[in-house]
């Protein structure tokens, strides 16, 4: 990846989200390494959460404990503190479901031997804004099945000519742009924290295995910027997931507001 038949430095490039095919080539069911790694992911979510709560202790145990607070905080600091205990209770399935599994696909970039997130590609990031879309119209017309979409692309109490202005901005910031900022945010950042990981570490075997000599020095300068970018990279793949599954929660609570 860092170096070319030439000896010249390579950095990385946007062909690797879009890898070879795996398995079952030529059909329908293609499967490359970024898909296997989505496959993986929810594997690894449904293992966790299967083995931290098949057999509840009242006194859990370590593991139960880490699988309880994941769930505590979705529930608690996510959709309860936005929703209340009512409401939040009836979408807290979306809402877990959503942070777990954005998280779980970010983390995956920083995994040796996976080193991609399943967000990185825009078929998941844009499956579960669709998702949090259909949530946020559901939410709405069953709480004000007659006046969301009236009060939504109307707002009260503007002059009936400024309708003309207000109501497509209403249309496009309300029902177009949301799914696409939330595909976007989580794609992007996913994207650029994979290009810059690869960068530093293309470098860091660059510097020390075909540069050599003095240049090895830089290359103890890339490896130290890659760790230190590893973890900054944990630490945006969570809050990646939390703001995806708080701006759901948000969209939600906007379409069960009373104005509506």
């Amino acid at each position: 990846m860092a170096t070319s038949d030439d000896g010249g430095f390579h950095g990385p490039s946007i062909e690797e989200f879009f890898p070879e095919v795996i398995f079952f080539a030529g059909t329908p069911f293609e499967i490359n390494r970024i898909i296997l790694i989505r496959f993986l992911a929810v594997l690894a979510i449904v293992l966790i959460f299967w083995i931290g709560t098949r057999r509840m202790k009242v006194v859990p145990g370590r593991f139960q404990s880490v699988v309880e607070m994941g769930l505590d905080f979705a529930r608690v600091n996510i959709a309860e503190d936005l929703l209340g205990k009512k409401d939040g209770r009836r979408f807290l399935p979306l809402i877990t479901t959503i942070f777990f599994m954005v998280l779980f696909m970010n983390i995956t970039g920083i995994i040796p031997f996976l080193n991609i997130a399943g967000t990185s590609v825009i078929g998941v990031p844009l499956v579960l804004a669709v998702v949090a879309w259909f949530a946020f119209i559901y939410a709405g017309l069953k709480k004000h099945p007659g006046a969301f979409f009236k009060n939504a692309l109307f707002p009260p109490g503007v002059p009936w000519p400024l309708y003309i202005i207000v109501t497509p901005i209403e249309l496009v910031s309300t029902f177009v742009l949301r799914p696409i900022t939330l595909t976007l945010r989580l794609l992007m950042n996913m994207v650029v924290g994979h290009l810059l990981l690869v960068l530093f570490f293309a470098a860091t075997q660059f510097f020390f295995f075909t540069a050599g000599g003095f240049w090895s020095l830089f290359g103890v300068g890339t490896l130290a910027f890659g760790f230190v970018f590893t973890l900054f990279e944990i630490l945006v793949a969570v809050l990646q997931a939390y703001v995806f599954a708080l701006l759901t929660t948000v969209y939600i609570q906007l379409a069960l507001a009373e104005e509506h």
